[in-house]
Order: structure tokens, then C-alpha cells, then sequence
């Protein structure tokens, strides 16, 4: 198995990857969604299991950048580069999300009791607003710069850039409204407009584990150079 294939492997392997935190949505919605959860008994460890799967995500974020930048590099090093740091702002953006509702977590284990239902409600806040800027806006950043590089070096379809543009356009648009107050951050129209860029991940994730790149002159030139 040549280099090449290898390093489409991982980074479409860390992509679908990054679809383990759906069932979070589920896990959090007692902590979310409950004002009260802080005072209240009952077990936390669906938290803690949403928790560790959207570390999960985190670090396979960093990775696909980490995978892809040897060869995306090729095309444009500098657009690349951002690549790698809007996924690790969105790794980072993450974290502090996770850091948010396991803090939660620990003064409900801790007894904090209703002294702590306002800094309870805070870090529900703070996970909300964490969740909108990293995993909501920094994915139109990531679709706009990996899609821009994968469109010009034509290592994969282009209807699959085509796509990411779609869908940063779409998810940008979404998260403006929630921003402004048109709609809440689970909503129908929010969910619906974020499928185009789910797709375009998953589709990515797909393409590089089944099929890998596509010939072209950057994928030439690394074969050359070995």
C-alpha cells in the first residue's frame, strides 16, 4: 500500500470518526435542558459518556488536518496551515464545551445543592456558546478552506468541494439566526441547514476510505519524489 492511500485511510477513517458524538445530543439533554439537574439526583454518566465521546471528535478533528496537510500542502501551504488551525480552534472550542458540563457533573456529585443552580445555568450557557462557535461556525471555515484546496488540486470530485461551499454558506447563514436570536441552536431550520456540511464530511470520509485520491499532478509529484 502505497503512501498516498495510506494517508487517505487516516484522514477518512478520522472523518467518519468525528460522527461518534451524534448520539450526544441525547446524552446531554437532562443537563441541557433541566435547570434544576445541578440539584437533583439521579446518574451522570451519560454526560461523562458524551463528554468523552466529544473528546473523541476533538482530537479526530486535529488528526484529519494533521493526515491531509502533507499533501494539501502542495496546493496552497498557507491555506493549508489555516486548515490545520481552524481545526484545532475547533478542537479547542470543543474542550472547553466537554470542561463546561463535566464542571456541572462535579458540583451536582459534590452536593452543591440550589446555591449552585445560577453557575449551573452559566455553564450551560457557556457549553451553548462554545458548541456554536466550534462546532457549528469553525466547520464553515474548515469546509471553506480544505474545499477550496481539494476544488483547485482536484484529488478528490469536484462535486464534493461543491458541496462543502453549499454547506458552509447554509450552516453560516444558520448560525447568524441562532446569533441573532431567530431561532434556537436546536431548532428544525438549524438542523436542517446543517446536513448539507454533515454530508459533505461524510461523503469526504467516504470517498478518501474507499476510492483515495484521485490522480493529479500533486499526488504525481509525491510519487515522483519517493
Amino acid at each position: 500500500m502505497s503512501s498516498l492511500r495510506k494517508t487517505s485511510l487516516v484522514a477518512g477513517a478520522l472523518y467518519l470518526l468525528t460522527f461518534v458524538s451524534i448520539p450526544t445530543l441525547a446524552l446531554y439533554g437532562d443537563v441541557l435542558n433541566d435547570a434544576k439537574y445541578i440539584t437533583g439526583p439521579g446518574p451522570d454518566t451519560p454526560v461523562i459518556i458524551g463528554g468523552v465521546l466529544e473528546m473523541i471528535v476533538a482530537l479526530a478533528g486535529i488528526g484529519t488536518a494533521v493526515a491531509l496537510y502533507p499533501v494539501v500542502k502542495r496546493q496552497n501551504e498557507g491555506i493549508a496551515l489555516g486548515f490545520v488551525g481552524s481545526r484545532t480552534l475547533e478542537a479547542a472550542a470543543i474542550l472547553v464545551g466537554v470542561v463546561s458540563l463535566l464542571s456541572i457533573v462535579s458540583l451536582r456529585q459534590a452536593g452543591a445543592g440550589a446555591n449552585a443552580l445560577v453557575t449551573g445555568q452559566a455553564l450551560v450557557a457557556g457549553y451553548n456558546w462554545a458548541f456554536l462557535l466550534g462546532q457549528s461556525l469553525m466547520p464553515v471555515m474548515n469546509a471553506l478552506l480544505l474545499g477550496s484546496l481539494l476544488y483547485r488540486a482536484r484529488l478528490v470530485p469536484r462535486v464534493l468541494p461543491l458541496l462543502a461551499f453549499v454547506g458552509a454558506a447554509l450552516l453560516l447563514a444558520s448560525d447568524l439566526a441562532v446569533m441573532f436570536g431567530l431561532w434556537e441552536r436546536v431548532s428544525a431550520p438549524s438542523g436542517l441547514l446543517a446536513i448539507p456540511i454533515a454530508l459533505w464530511e461524510f461523503s469526504l470520509g467516504v470517498y478518501l476510505v474507499v476510492r483515495g485520491f484521485r490522480p493529479s499532478p500533486i499526488t504525481a509529484g509525491m510519487v515522483a519524489a519517493t
